[in-house]
């Protein structure tokens, strides 16, 4: 089987957010799709065969992952093995991938309305920084803090940011460069901090678009290896877009 390591939502190696691709030839059980995933050790490993699309963090299946699926229509696309629209069929239903002239790849996804909340207990002490708001997101929490500057300085308590009941946590702020800047952590999945994560952009879209009052806006992931997502918030979907560059391809042996 084809395997392939692609850095998304970047144009330029070693940045982004690295994802495997291993294109199946056949049948495979959620266990080995879990262990190979555990092999690679990245934020996410996605399994493709036909049109079933499935993701795994090195410990757990999710339901859906931005930069995974951006990085499998990219294999398709730079290989040959697929030229027009793409329908992936996933456990968030049926996610369509398509690519622009200029070489971006756009996914439609299901967006993810944030609603306000008081922050969790432990929250502040474990991000090691005062929100501006908080909001809840289906399965994430999205805290808001008061500039980019802080976004940046975060050194949050990776084991007390385990103990939030969440599945991730999106910490973002108004952007100096860029319209909004964020960063993700999901230690409760395997990922201690997320390079750059679709997956959060379904919430940080509709929660932008309705601050700033426009539907296009262009966020900046701050991790270490850092990435740019474009979005437009249509109504119950949110247009992820952004670049992808293959750094290994290989077969899987076993």
């Amino acid at each position: 089987m084809r395997l392939f390591t692609v850095d998304a939502f970047t144009d330029s190696a070693f940045q982004g957010n690295p994802a495997a691709v291993c294109l199946l030839d056949t049948p495979v059980t959620a266990q080995w799709m879990q262990s190979v995933a555990a092999e690679m050790n990245l934020s996410e490993t996605a399994f493709l065969l036909g049109d079933e699309l499935r993701w795994f963090t090195p410990v757990v299946e999710v339901t859906l992952c931005g930069h995974a699926t951006l990085a499998t229509a990219h294999v398709l696309y730079s290989t040959g093995a697929a030229e027009g629209p793409l329908e992936f069929s996933t456990a968030s239903g049926t996610l369509t991938v398509n690519r622009r002239p200029d070489g971006m790849i756009t996914m439609d996804f299901p967006a993810k309305e944030v609603t306000l909340s008081e922050p969790p207990p432990g929250l502040a002490k474990a991000l090691g920084a005062s929100p501006v708001r908080v909001g809840k997101s289906q399965l994430d929490l999205l805290v808001e803090l008061d500039s980019e500057e802080a976004v940046i300085a975060l050194t949050p308590d990776i084991a007390a940011l385990n103990l939030i009941d969440a599945r991730g946590i999106i910490v973002t702020a108004p952007g100096t460069k860029t319209d909004f800047v964020s960063r993700f952590f999901a230690p409760r999945v395997g990922v201690p901090e997320d390079p750059v994560t679709g997956s959060a952009h379904c919430a940080l879209s509709p929660y932008w678009s309705q601050r700033l009052g426009r539907t296009s806006l262009v966020g900046a992931q701050l991790s270490s290896r850092g990435g740019l997502v474009h979005v437009t918030h249509a109504g119950d979907r949110v247009h992820l877009a952004g670049h992808a560059i293959t750094v290994l391809s290989g077969e899987l042996h076993v």
